[in-house]
């Protein structure tokens, strides 16, 4: 017979109910809750009172439990309430921040003591929780009290009003003050504190602005509506909360900027017209940033000034005594802009609508005179005769910029290029230019801001600027001699002509593949760009001059570039999105002989400039990378005689194998040379007799002097 298996049973405790077992564990606890509100807490025991509130959550006295709680805290805040009302003058809020304080330790004790109720019996009976119940009492009991309610908020009105006067106040007890009343709720913050601080702020704020604006210049208010705004931000900092900064800069901005903008703006003797004769940058920058916190304050400024500019432009454009020393009348416009320029970068904050305003105004004026692209033609004319006093070369770029700074203002550009044109004649003519590099680069200047067209009859065409390379010196490598167009091969022979007389014994090689041009190219509808390429791309460019079609091949032929460059030169050309001067049939990435290429007439571009680069090949092709690493062997050679010898010379005898270690100890830092290449080497040297083989031991090398 099987046994039977031995089951043990938990012991069923039966705990017999004393009907008075609620009321005496709550008046122990009651007690307790006493006890540390009259901060008699150091002879409680706490394990005790929490197991004990833990048996009466447990055996369902929650109720009673968190009645009672409500109760006793209620009866105590009465007793301080009283307390704190009772307190008299400045101890009023110093008695209110201690008893908060002590709340605060009373409170977190009894929330230890009932925690188990507040994980249970809270949740599961929709109760407001211990600390949160706390503070909500506090609330209601004192802070609600008629009395306190009323006299906090007036003394805490009252110490901010004594700040603004100048008297120093308790921040540290205000902080105090605020974050009990934020801790309390937002809601209760804001409608006991900071809806009144705000409005009594307003009344405050509307006062002091109407008797500044009756007492004070422009230059001064505007300091002190800074310093009112900074002190409100920095009493955010020290005691309000930080949801107030917001309301309270928005009321300093209304009443002491807003509401005054335009007397501000047009004040007499020290507005905004006044500081900028005078120059005073820091008024000017405090004026910016104080007017771009309320709407439309930067748009008077602006407004303000665009006029000012505009009257100050007319009256010197208008005025016959500065037409007659065109060169002073440029330079006075041209301080009148850096004057204006520096406002707008160090008061203006370098905003770009007061650019554009600037810019505007000196277009408006400048334009009112005919004479106008005239003399500042004849102010370069007068810069680039006698130079410019006080300014090194690598200022006069500056200068140059700024007199085209004029000239994009000017709505007769043409009227100018005549008089330049004349101007620059006589300059080459006489000689009497001082600085042809200068020249240069105002016709270049020139070209980029109005096209080529503008400048043609201003410059040469075609030039070459060549580079010589020593072959010692430059990595170059031997490339095949392609078929320049017959324009380029011409300058081509004029420059070989040249170098070789002047250098006997010498030998140009022009190397293609290096070479870069620049081409006017015109497309459909007359549109013209200029289009930096390759040399080898000008090439097959320049062929689409006589023909409208054209394969792979017969621009090989034609050219006789190689085809592995060939095919990566009219990838760039045909199948570059936004590059694509030539068309090419059919569209494929990869190109055969047979493909057919043309013109794109209906090629466009944003850029008057376009650079077309080359498709860069990915890896060389086998019999490429067997050429290099030929070109690569030929250069160690005399790497590893040299090596040898050196170590022959130091040595004088030496053995084969130590001869080997020796020379590719040496080298190893650039390259390691393999054995049998060093044998040959020292098998050319013998043949050369930089060295000789012993007669008796062979493998013995003897360096001859």
């Amino acid at each position: 017979m099987k046994k039977k298996p031995v089951v043990i049973e938990a012991y069923r405790h039966r705990v017999v109910a004393d009907p008075n077992y609620a009321e005496k564990t709550w008046k122990l606890l009651e007690h307790a809750i006493h006890e540390i509100y009259n901060r008699n807490a150091s002879g409680l025991s706490f394990e005790e009172l929490y197991r004990n509130a833990y048996n009466m959550v447990l055996h369902k006295f929650g109720e009673k439990l968190y009645s009672g709680l409500v109760k006793t805290v209620t009866a105590h805040l009465r007793q301080i309430s009283q307390s704190i009302e009772a307190a008299q003058g400045d101890i009023f809020l110093e008695e209110l921040n201690r008893k908060w304080v002590d709340h605060n330790k009373a409170l977190q004790m009894i929330r230890d003591i009932l925690m188990y109720m507040d994980r249970t019996f809270v949740p599961s009976n929709r109760k407001t929780p211990v600390h949160e119940l706390g503070l909500n009492l506090w609330r209601d009991v004192v802070i609600h009290s008629n009395e306190t309610k009323t006299r906090l908020l007036d003394t805490l009105l009252d110490l901010v009003l004594r700040e603004r006067n100048g008297e120093v106040i308790n921040r540290g007890l205000m902080r105090n003050l605020i974050k009990m009343l934020t801790d309390l709720g937002l809601s209760v913050y804001q409608n006991d504190f900071e809806k009144p601080f705000i409005k009594v702020s307003t009344n405050f704020y509307c006062c002091e602005s109407q008797k500044l604006i009756e007492s004070c210049d422009c230059g001064d208010y505007l300091k002190k509506a800074e310093r009112r705004l900074n002190e409100e931000m920095e009493r955010v900092c020290h005691y309000l909360d930080s949801s107030s900064e917001s309301e309270i800069t928005r009321v300093v901005d209304k009443q002491m900027i807003e509401k005054h903008i335009m007397t501000l703006v047009h004040m007499e003797n020290s507005g905004l017209v006044n500081m900028l004769m005078d120059d005073k940058y820091d008024d000017l920058e405090r004026m910016f940033n104080m007017f771009r916190r309320v709407p439309s304050g930067l748009t008077i400024i602006k407004d303000v000034m665009t006029s000012f500019i505009r009257d100050t432009g007319k009256q010197l454009i208008m005025d016959p005594e500065r037409l007659k020393d065109p060169v002073d009348f440029v330079q006075r416009l041209l301080d009148l802009k850096d004057k204006y320029d520096k406002v707008i970068t160090t008061a203006f904050a370098n905003d770009k609508s007061f650019q554009n305003a600037l810019n505007s105004a000196f277009e408006y004026f400048i334009n009112l005179s005919a004479r106008s692209p005239e003399f500042i033609s004849l102010f370069v004319d007068d810069k680039l005769r006698r130079g410019i006093k006080g300014v090194g070369e690598e200022d006069v770029e500056i200068v140059l910029d700024k007199v085209m700074m004029l000239f994009r203002y000017l709505q007769e550009k043409d009227v100018f290029e005549k008089y330049y044109k004349q101007h620059l004649a006589k300059r080459l003519l006489s000689g009497k230019t001082v600085s042809d590099e200068a020249e240069r680069s105002l016709i270049l200047k020139l070209k980029t801001e109005c096209g080529y067209q503008f400048t043609s009859k201003l410059e040469d065409s075609p030039t070459l600027s060549v580079q010589v390379l020593t072959t010692g010196s430059w990595p170059t490598q031997p490339s095949p001699q392609c078929n320049l167009p017959s324009e380029i091969r011409g300058l081509c022979e004029k420059f070989r002509n040249y170098y070789l007389g002047s250098h006997s014994g010498r030998r140009l090689t022009w190397q293609a593949n290096m070479g870069n041009a620049d081409l006017k190219a015109t497309f459909g509808k007359g549109q013209k760009h200029e289009l930096n390429v390759s040399t080898y791309q000008m090439c097959v460019l320049m062929l689409f001059n006589n023909a409208d079609r054209m394969t792979c091949k017969e621009i090989e032929q034609a050219t006789a570039i190689p085809m592995s460059d060939l095919k990566r030169c009219l990838q760039s050309l045909a199948l570059v999105k936004g590059k694509n001067v030539l068309r090419k049939e059919p569209m494929s990435k990869d190109i055969s002989e047979d493909d057919v290429f043309f013109f794109n007439e209906k090629f466009t571009s944003k850029l008057f400039k376009v650079k077309i680069g080359t498709v860069v090949a990915q890896r060389e092709t086998e019999p490429e990378n067997i050429e290099t690493r030929q070109r690569v062997e030929e250069d160690r050679k005399p790497q590893i005689e040299s090596a040898i010898v050196r170590v022959m010379k130091s040595r004088r005898v030496l053995e084969h194998n130590n001869v080997i270690a020796e020379v590719t100890k040496q080298l190893q830092a650039r390259f390691l040379p393999n054995p049998v290449v060093i044998k040959k080497r020292i098998e050319s040297l013998i043949e050369r007799e930089f060295l000789e083989r012993d007669k008796v031991d062979r493998k013995l090398y003897r360096y001859l002097a």
